[in-house]
């Protein structure tokens, strides 16, 4: 879309902002849920399926972004069951406190997850997580990919729900023989991972999965990540946590590297400032954590939203786009972007020539530099 303006009508903004309040709870959604201890768990599907096994789970946005968010919502003590993911999970947890525990049985290694910490779950290893902390705890997911292939679960899991009449096929269709659905021929079941299997999976102790888990201590805040942030009303600061993703920072680095189809960043601005006029060739979805933020999409007819806390945005390939904090104090978002490389800004002709009348250009490799030590074209 480089070569055009990517024009987004209100129309269809108004389709890709999902407030908090559209968000829809399916509490039938996997096989564990007439497990007693994890039969109040909430699932919620915004962008794209995720690995719901229920065909009438609410999905907000089911367009392909190369990723999909979801949540997880329960009381406290409840807990979600021992499972496997093919591709890459990432918790961010947005309220309350989380024990995650993984390993074939559970227990191989623990560690909690406070508000504000984001947690990305090796692929190929069991995992479930308990609510330790208030009823209304809350866990936002990041999967990689599209299609995530489902899940795996533990042979305990799902050996219990034969007993409440539950049974989950290949396909990863959930059969429910309480609601008259028929047992499948056998053949069709999925079946408990035999041992041998469970025995090859990869290892994980508890120092290895901290390194996948970012505190808001861990984080490595720069205000010279963009260019729009020499200026005034740019000033916003980022902080990568999973990939490069789209800082013009040589000196960030992420705290986790390996690929994940996706790439996540935290955005955080005072009161008016923000990120001037910029684009990219990624998807994207802005999830607001504090505060509220204005967001304008296009260069010329111009279209804007509001987000307040949780409220969420899915900005297409290639479109303009700004942002700004417009509430009275500190505002903070992530920043999920599709792909495992950098994410090149492509920013608007005026934020260019302003940053360089204030001494700062980007390289040829993407990066912030003193502007007067860049070669620049013949006749300029």
């Amino acid at each position: 879309m480089r070569n055009g303006e990517g024009r987004v009508t209100a129309a269809e903004l108004r389709r890709r902002t999902i407030r908090r309040a559209d968000f829809v709870s399916c509490d039938q959604a996997f096989i564990d849920c007439r497990t007693p201890g994890s039969d109040r768990k909430e699932n919620y599907s915004m962008i794209g399926p995720g690995v719901t096994q229920n065909p009438d789970q609410v999905v907000n946005l089911r367009e392909p972004h190369g990723f999909n968010i979801g949540a997880a919502a329960m009381p406290h003590g409840i807990t979600n069951n021992l499972h496997l993911h093919f591709t890459a999970e990432v918790f961010l947890c947005f309220r309350g406190e989380f024990l995650l525990r993984w390993g074939a049985d559970g227990n191989e290694g623990e560690l909690v997850l406070r508000e504000g910490d984001i947690a990305s779950i090796p692929t190929w290893i069991f995992r479930g997580f308990t609510n330790i902390g208030p009823d209304d705890g809350w866990l936002f997911t990041v999967l990689g990919h599209d299609d995530t292939g489902g899940i795996i679960w533990g042979p305990s899991v799902l050996r219990e729900a034969e007993g409440h009449g539950l049974y989950l096929t290949a396909d990863n269709r959930l059969v429910d023989t309480v609601a008259g659905d028929e047992v499948p021929d056998p053949a069709e079941l999925v079946r408990p991972m035999v041992a041998e299997d469970i025995a090859a999976l990869p290892s994980y102790d508890v120092e290895k999965l901290r390194r996948r888990v970012v505190t808001t201590d861990d984080l490595q805040w720069s205000s010279r990540a963009l260019l729009g942030g020499v200026l005034p009303g740019g000033r916003a600061e980022l902080a990568p946590v999973i990939g490069f993703g789209m800082t013009e920072d040589r000196d960030q680095e992420p705290r986790i590297y390996h690929p994940h189809g996706h790439n996540i960043a935290w955005l955080r601005a005072e009161p008016g400032e923000g990120v001037p006029l910029h684009r990219h060739d990624e998807t994207q979805v802005l999830l607001v954590k504090d505060g509220e933020w204005e967001v304008t999409l296009n260069r010329h007819d111009e279209v804007s939203v509001r987000l307040g806390p949780w409220d969420m945005l899915s900005v297409p390939r290639g479109a303009w786009r700004s942002l700004r904090n417009v509430s009275g104090e500190t505002a903070t978002l992530l920043v999920v972007n599709g792909g495992d490389g950098r994410v090149r800004l492509d920013w608007d002709d005026e934020v260019v020539k302003a940053a360089a009348d204030a001494g700062v250009g980007l390289d040829h490799n993407g990066y912030l530099a003193p502007y007067h030590l860049l070669p620049r074209p013949a006749g300029r």
